[in-house]
Formats: C-alpha cells, sequence, structure tokens
C-alpha cells in the first residue's frame, strides 16, 4: 500500500469500529476468545495480522496474562522499506479484567515498541496491566529502531508516527479486547511523556471522542520547533566552547551548579518556604537575573563564576531560538534550580553528541529526516554536530511548514495538534484531560505547555472543567532533578471521570534514590502538593513543617 490520505482511513476504522464488528469484516460472535485463539482469521480486523498470541505466567508485580502481538497495515513505502503499524496488546485474564483500556504512549521517534505493561511513568509501585486495564502499545508505524530516522524519507511513514498510528490502532485494539471478554470496554485512557506526550495531546484533538482520560506529560506538541531548539542551542553552546571542545566542556557541571545555587538564593523564599524548591515560578522569573545575580569571571575561568561568553549563551539560550530578524521560533525557558540535575544537563549538553540513538532523537537526525520538507537526510557520523552548527534559521526553520509532493503534509501538521486551543470533541464526549510539565524540563520548554493552557482558557472560559495543567518545579524531562517527581496521575485523573473529582492539586513526594535529590539533602518523607495552574504552593501562615504537603496551600 502506497501513500495515501490517513485521515480520511483513520476516521474510516474509527467510525467502522464503533459499528457492528461485521462491517468490518470482524466477528459478531459473543462468545470470548481465549488467548491463543485469537488470530488474525477468528478477529477477522482489515488490515490487522496478529503475529502472536499465547498466554503469559505471573512474574512480579505483574499479573498473569495474554500478549498479542502484531502489525496493521503492512506496506512497502518509497523508499522501498516495509513498514506497518507494529502493536503489542496485554490482556488480564478475564477474572481480572476491570473492564478499562489504556493506551501506553511511546517515545523519542518510537520505532521500537515498550512492553505494554501501562507504566504510569511517575510511580513505579504499579501499573495499569497490573490494576487490571488491557493495555496497548505501537512502535508508531515503523520498527526501524530509535537509532534510525530515515523512516522520515517516507510520507506515510511520517503521518503514522505523528498521528495515524494512534488514530489507526486505538478501535482496532479495542475491538481485540471486546471479542477476548465478549464486551467492550467501559472506559478508555491514554497516558504518555515526552512524545508520548505529544500523542495524548495529539490525541485529544484529532481523537477526543475514542478516550474518557487522558494524561499528557512533557509534552512536545510543538515538537518540530523544539527540535529547532535543541540546534539553537548547540550553535549558542559552541560560541562559548574553545577549540576542540564540545558544549559540555564549555558548560561543566560546576557552571550549571552555580547558576542553580543563585537562582536559589534570588528564589528560594519567595513561595514563603527556604526548602530548596521554587514554588514561586512566576516571581523568580521577575527576580533572577543572570548578569547581575551570577558572579563574572574577570579573568580565567573558575567554578566561582561564568565567563561573558558563557553568560551570552546560556542567556540566548533561555530567551529562545530566534531567527535573524529577532522573530521567536520557540518558547522561552524558566530559570529554575533544576538546571543542575543529571537530566538536564544530558538533554540539553550531552544527547545531541552522544552516541546513536540519543543524537537522532530531535536536534539532528528528527530535524533532519523527519521534520524538514523534503528531507534534508544528513550525515550523522559526527553525532549530528556538523548539520546543527551549518544549520540556518532563516533557510531552515520555514522546512517544519513546507510540503513538496508527495510530502503533502507538513511536519507541523502531522506532529501536532491540529488546532490545540479547540478541544470540543474532547469536550462534548465528556473526555478529561490532565498535563503536567517540569519547570526545569530541558526537552520541550514549560513556558510553552503554559502558553498553550493561557491560550485555550482564552479560548474557553471553562476549559478547566476537562483540562488542568500541573507544573512540578525543578523536575527533568519527565522525570529527575531536585523535585518532587513522584506522583500517580492516573488516579486523579480516574477520580475526576469516574467520580466527578476534578484535581485541584495532586501530592507528590521523591525519589530518594536520584542523586539530585540526594545531593540537596532532602529526606524521603518529603512531599509537597502539585498545583492546578495557574494556582502554586505556598507555606501555609504558622505551618513549620517543611516536609509535609499538608503545610503547603495551593493559591
Amino acid at each position: 500500500m502506497g501513500f495515501r490520505s490517513t485521515r480520511v482511513h483513520a476516521l474510516a476504522i474509527v467510525s467502522c469500529a464503533a459499528a457492528a464488528l461485521t462491517a468490518c469484516g470482524g466477528s459478531d460472535d459473543p462468545r470470548p476468545l481465549s488467548c491463543t485463539d485469537i488470530s488474525t482469521v477468528t478477529l477477522g480486523l482489515t488490515g490487522l495480522k496478529v503475529a502472536q498470541s499465547a498466554e503469559v505466567a505471573a512474574s512480579g508485580a505483574q499479573p498473569a496474562h495474554c500478549i498479542v502481538t502484531g502489525t496493521v497495515n503492512d506496506r512497502t513505502g518509497i523508499d522501498g522499506k516495509l513498514y506497518a503499524i507494529g502493536f503489542e496488546l496485554r490482556l488480564p485474564q478475564p477474572a481480572d479484567w476491570k473492564g478499562k483500556f489504556f493506551f501506553q504512549g511511546g517515545g523519542g521517534t518510537d520505532g521500537v515498541i515498550a512492553p505494554a505493561t501501562g507504566s504510569l511513568i511517575n510511580t513505579t509501585s504499579t501499573t495499569a496491566l497490573a490494576q487490571g486495564y488491557a493495555v496497548v502499545a505501537t512502535d508508531g508505524g515503523h520498527a526501524t529502531g530509535q537509532a534510525d530516522v530515515s523512516f522520515g524519507l517516507d510520507p506515510q511513514a511520517r503521518l503514522d508516527y505523528g498521528y495515524n498510528a494512534v488514530g489507526t490502532l486505538t478501535p482496532l485494539a479495542k475491538a481485540i479486547v471486546e471479542r477476548r471478554y465478549a464486551s467492550a470496554p467501559t472506559r478508555s485512557y491514554f497516558m504518555g511523556c515526552s512524545n508520548g506526550g505529544r500523542q495524548a495531546m495529539v490525541a485529544a484533538a484529532r481523537f477526543g471522542d475514542q478516550f474518557d482520560g487522558l494524561i499528557a506529560g512533557d509534552p512536545g506538541f510543538n515538537l518540530p520547533k523544539a527540535a529547532l531548539a535543541e540546534i539553537w542551542d548547540t550553535q549558542q553552546f559552541m560560541s562559548a566552547a574553545t577549540a576542540g571542545q564540545l558544549p559540555k566542556d564549555a558548560f561543566p557541571q560546576s557552571a550549571m551548579t552555580l547558576v542553580s545555587q543563585h537562582i536559589l538564593a534570588k528564589c528560594d523564599a519567595l513561595d514563603g518556604a527556604s526548602d530548596g524548591i521554587v514554588n514561586d515560578r512566576v516571581a523568580c522569573q521577575a527576580a533572577f537575573d543572570l548578569a547581575a545575580d551570577v558572579p563574572s569571571c574577570s579573568g580565567s575561568v573558575t567554578t566561582g563564576c561564568l565567563s561573558p561568553a558563557q553568560k551570552s549563551a546560556l542567556q540566548k539560550i533561555v530567551d529562545g531560538v530566534k531567527n535573524a530578524a529577532g522573530q521567536s521560533l520557540y518558547a522561552s525557558w524558566p530559570w529554575d534550580p533544576g538546571m543542575a540535575g543529571a537530566n538536564w544537563r544530558f538533554w540539553k549538553l550531552d544527547a545531541g553528541f552522544a552516541p546513536l540513538p540519543f543524537n537522532t532523537l530531535i536536534g539532528a537526525g528528527a530535524m533532519g529526516y523527519v521534520f524538514t520538507t523534503p528531507p534534508d537526510a544528513p550525515d550523522l557520523t559526527d553525532g549530528g554536530l556538523g548539520y546543527q552548527l551549518g544549520f540556518s534559521f532563516e533557510t531552515g526553520a520555514p522546512k517544519i511548514f513546507a510540503t513538496a509532493v508527495p510530502f503533502n503534509e507538513s511536519a507541523m501538521g502531522f506532529m501536532t495538534p491540529p488546532n490545540p486551543t479547540n478541544l470540543a470533541t474532547l469536550k462534548q464526549h465528556g473526555a478529561k484531560l490532565i498535563v503536567y510539565h517540569g519547570s526545569a524540563d530541558p526537552v520541550f520548554s514549560a513556558n510553552d505547555t503554559i502558553a498553550w493552557y493561557d491560550a485555550l482558557t482564552a479560548a474557553d472560559a471553562n476549559a478547566s472543567g476537562y483540562a488542568r495543567l500541573f507544573l512540578v518545579p525543578g523536575m527533568n524531562h519527565c522525570s529527575g532533578g531536585p523535585a518532587t517527581d513522584r506522583f500517580n496521575m492516573l488516579t486523579a485523573l480516574e477520580d475526576w471521570v469516574e467520580q466527578g473529582h476534578a484535581p485541584d492539586s495532586v501530592v507528590a513526594g521523591i525519589n530518594p534514590a536520584d542523586p539530585d535529590v540526594a545531593a540537596a539533602g532532602w529526606p524521603a518523607s518529603r512531599s509537597r502538593p502539585l498545583c492546578a495552574y495557574p494556582k502554586q504552593a505556598r507555606l501555609k501562615a504558622g505551618a513549620t513543617d517543611l516536609e509535609s504537603a499538608a503545610s503547603f496551600q495551593c493559591q
């Protein structure tokens, strides 16, 4: 099957699955299928092939269940390679199934299928599968592995990665669930972080009637623009490097620790508590000034100062990527003490130049192969450094909006929600969306997500009735950093969807094993409320226990 309009195709499948399965070539047999009887023939779902269906014994925290693997829409791309939407579906034993469906979001450039156990991302104590959910995951339409972004040379593979894999697989996976249990799911949820968070936001906009609740963590919903920011960061970091240095050499850990310490000195107490957490993000952005608040080196660079070149580069990075005319091409970034976190350092300073697959995820690989039209297809043997340093924001940046036959949808068209501030279908369906974002996320700016939510509420004054945003101070990309990054958003979403309890705050704890938390010296019992934006946590009047969430209130 060659290139075609997948938006029409996906909607056709959604409509088909919503009707009797016989309309799709499926079965109307009301009897449940045993695990080993699940097959291409017994399902009879158009375009779907089952490769395996087998019972899996209980192991550790995972219960006994049935695993089904297969593909949808096998085809040959215009590049001559074989493509399909690969999937893995895990089904609890009939006695354990709670009547719920869970779509587990992907990550990076996909290309692999993570075990479909239903990761809850910021809590490791349980999984959706262990809680009785049927869980599906996909490779995004290409089984190339995360080290290979050449799928971007095929137009259909781009669309599958952007939105069509989720749109196509969701109703088919639900149809398999219904055949397994002879009962359709009563609730359907989606959860993902990073690219999985982007998928959740895209699903909320494109397929809002297919889910009852969605969780988008640190969402890269403007991922092509964030790729521009990564390239911008590389160019700025390199401006402070000397001959033979990489960006990480120009900004050693001591430099970022110094910045973090001075952010804390200026901002820590603004929320009423000197506790190593900057909850009052708004006041901090106004209070902290890199030029004035961090010592400048008058001579050789030492651990107690930043050189003028370092300050200039870091300020330009935080201000956000701009073209020669000064026009902003992506969001700015918050000043947050989590900038000293290991996760921040990895993504900002190491990932673009590490061995594969990391150099393919955003800046060089994804931009060159997937987000530019027509594809630049750069040489990545140098870790993508040459492509990034030679990238022009005048001629290269507009390519994320471009189309060229046979690439009939731009990267900003297939990667982003078609209208991020219009969630009318989701609202009419009665579904709910929770978005959370680390304030010190180095990959996707929390400011971009804040701007989206501000625009959503400006477009619909009642948006908080179906969509809420939670910021996590200090948290890096999806987790990590000096932050209370242990929380269970699925429980909060279930309470909202199933009980009508809209979440005003979610209690979060720490991961004592995280090196950044250990370095901060926080006790394992520390907890904080994550507040529904625009509220922020502040110490209650008279409260003295700085380790308890009960001492703080959202206001």
